[in-house]
């Protein structure tokens, strides 16, 4: 019995173990899903925006109601008591005071600048929401960048093994010829290096798979060691729209950059707004409710508990202040003219990079045309040559130059189909899709 159990918790384990190992498949939208599920840039800005709307929350508060309880005790030295011989006392020997109260400050004018730093405030926070869908749309375009550099990796291995694979059938032949007295030795040793050229080409294009994958699964969320396959095929073709202008102005409409800048403008316009308030008087209606003993208020002292209460209007106007709302005025003016000015930059180099990004996706896919017209001639080269070659009209010379076309034009279609995906995703965060 024990030796069964020990038996079914190995088969238990290595089942489990096997299905750890089970490659995760995803497309191009679940890497985009899980990356921005598990990047600590989106996290960051999530955790400023909290602190935004705490923000906007303190200014919120500053202008309603504060009520506080007060206590306090205080000992004091004995005196003489006073009053009337015979009759009231006026002033008795109280060492010890005790004080309780409930205060109320409510501010019921502040010049605007309550108002102004709660609008303030309030832009700051949805500012923030537009530096995180920006922040959120470089993670995209960084995860699209990394998945089509592995797909482009793993298929820059297949073309140079499948390359491997020709030239290995081909040195075959030629060694076949060899033994035969058809060849020189030469032919052989030719053959033999450009295979082993081709062996380091696959190496480095397997240690580029591999970084590339790392790069990935960082960027998607996955462990360092995860397994994964890619759902989407380098030959899908990419959508290329025609019509630059209208991009143009879908970028002004949808980028999330330009619109955190419209709205730090108008926050920094309330903030001027608010440094200008400091001219104005302030004021806030004040009152309490005391329990005291003595109570100070109530004449003639008496060592017990007497509560009292007041009410009052308290004006604060400063009429010198050394400069300083001078100051704070021309600090949120000039910032508001330096977002202004970034606000306008925007607007000026933001055409320019919708009509490169449009460009270079109308490039990429002109390359994939001509990347396929060079693979079919290479192809058909190679066919015809190694047919010649198969017939003694052509030299090993002539079938190592076609291999070699064959396997550069066969890397540049690979290369050419990766940019037109990669070149599309730019186009689309340059619009703000």
């Amino acid at each position: 019995m024990k030796r069964s159990s020990i038996v079914f918790l190995l088969l238990y384990l290595g089942t489990a173990h096997t299905r750890a190992q089970t490659p995760v498949r995803l497309t191009l939208d679940d890497a985009i899903a899980r990356g921005l599920q598990a990047s600590h840039r989106v996290a960051e800005i999530d955790a400023r925006q909290e602190a935004a709307r705490a923000v906007e929350g303190q200014r919120k508060a500053a202008s309603m109601p504060q009520l506080a309880l007060l206590a306090g005790y205080a000992r004091t030295n004995h005196v003489d008591e006073f009053g009337i011989p015979g009759g009231l006392l006026i002033y008795p020997d109280v060492p010890d005071s005790i004080r309780s109260r409930i205060d109320l400050q409510w501010p019921i004018y502040t010049g605007g600048r309550t108002s102004a730093l709660m609008r303030a405030a309030a832009a700051e926070t949805n500012a923030i929401a537009q530096d995180r869908d920006a922040a959120r749309a470089d993670l995209k375009l960084d995860i699209t960048r990394a998945y089509w550099a592995v797909i482009t990796a793993r298929a820059s291995v297949e073309v140079v093994t499948e390359a491997l694979a020709r030239i290995g059938a081909h040195l075959n032949d030629v060694r076949n010829q060899l033994n035969v007295g058809l060849v020189p030795p030469s032919e052989v040793l030719s053959l033999e290096a450009q295979q082993a050229r081709q062996q380091m080409l696959l190496i480095e294009a397997r240690n580029l798979a591999d970084t590339t994958a790392a790069d990935f699964r960082r960027l998607a969320g996955l462990t360092p060691d995860a397994p994964f396959e890619l759902a989407d095929r380098i030959d899908t073709p990419a959508v290329v729209p025609r019509q630059v202008s209208p991009l143009v102005e879908a970028a002004r409409a949808n980028r999330a950059e330009r619109k955190a800048l419209e709205i730090r403008v108008g926050a920094l316009g309330a903030r001027k707004a608010a440094a200008e308030a400091g001219r104005l008087p302030l004021i806030a209606t004040v009152g309490g409710y005391d329990v005291a003993r003595p109570n100070p208020k109530i004449f003639p002292r008496l060592a017990a508990w007497r509560p009292s209460w007041d009410i009052g209007v308290n004006l604060t106007w400063s009429l010198f202040d050394g400069g300083r709302v001078k100051a704070e005025t021309a600090e949120a003016a000039a910032n508001q003219r330096a977002a202004e000015e970034r606000l306008k930059d925007f607007d000026a180099n933001v055409d320019l990079e919708v009509r490169q990004r449009a460009a270079d996706l109308a490039s990429a896919e002109a390359a994939i045309a001509a990347a396929e017209v060079g693979v079919r001639s290479a192809t058909e080269a190679r066919r015809m040559i190694a047919d010649r070659f198969s017939a003694g009209v052509a030299t090993n010379t002539d079938v190592i130059d076609a291999q070699v076309v064959l396997l550069q034009a066969e890397l540049d279609r690979t290369r050419s189909l990766a940019n037109a995906h990669l070149a599309a995703a730019r186009l689309d965060r340059a619009v703000g899709r």
